[in-house]
């Protein structure tokens, strides 16, 4: 059974993962707006992989016997001054959940809660893997610059995703 304190900190992360979600799919607007399909598509799988993270946290209080309460989601973004811009914001969010998430642990630690611990070990390895991958996609747009031949050639490795 989860604690009053860590099912109220479980459901805040649910809403940080579905506004993640949203701000995903926001980004993946802004990109089809200017043409850059390659990263709205990129931007749209981060979307559905944010999506089941709030899942993951979802059933993860249920199965431990606690209560679901969602919140509003907060408005995302909707433009940004640059592709880069909005690549920058992805690597900056990515690590205010690897934030939220380690105080998540922390609390489970202090707790005792060994279950939430284990259950946390997922998405503190997931979230290395989330700050490489924006941290690789910031320094590539800075290295495209504003040549828009580049960012074109750039954008297009973007579709192969998940292929």
């Amino acid at each position: 059974m989860l604690s009053k304190t860590m099912q109220d900190a479980l459901n805040d992360q649910i809403n940080k993962e579905l506004y993640s979600a949203y701000l995903y799919l926001s980004m993946s607007a802004y990109f089809e707006s200017i043409n850059m399909p390659g990263s709205a598509k990129w931007m749209r799988a981060q979307h559905d992989e944010e999506h089941l993270h709030a899942n993951k946290f979802f059933d993860y209080v249920n199965d431990r016997g606690g209560r679901v309460v969602l919140k509003a989601i907060d408005a995302p973004q909707v433009e940004f001054k640059s592709p880069l811009a909005a690549w920058e914001m992805v690597l900056e969010h990515e690590r205010k959940v690897t934030a939220s998430i380690h105080k998540l642990y922390e609390l489970a630690v202090a707790e005792k809660d060994y279950a939430t611990q284990s259950m946390l070990k997922w998405f503190i390895d997931e979230q290395v893997e989330e700050e490489k991958n924006a941290t690789l996609m910031v320094e590539r747009f800075k290295q495209a610059g504003d040549h828009p031949a580049t960012l074109l050639l750039l954008d297009g490795h973007f579709t192969k995703r998940d292929e």
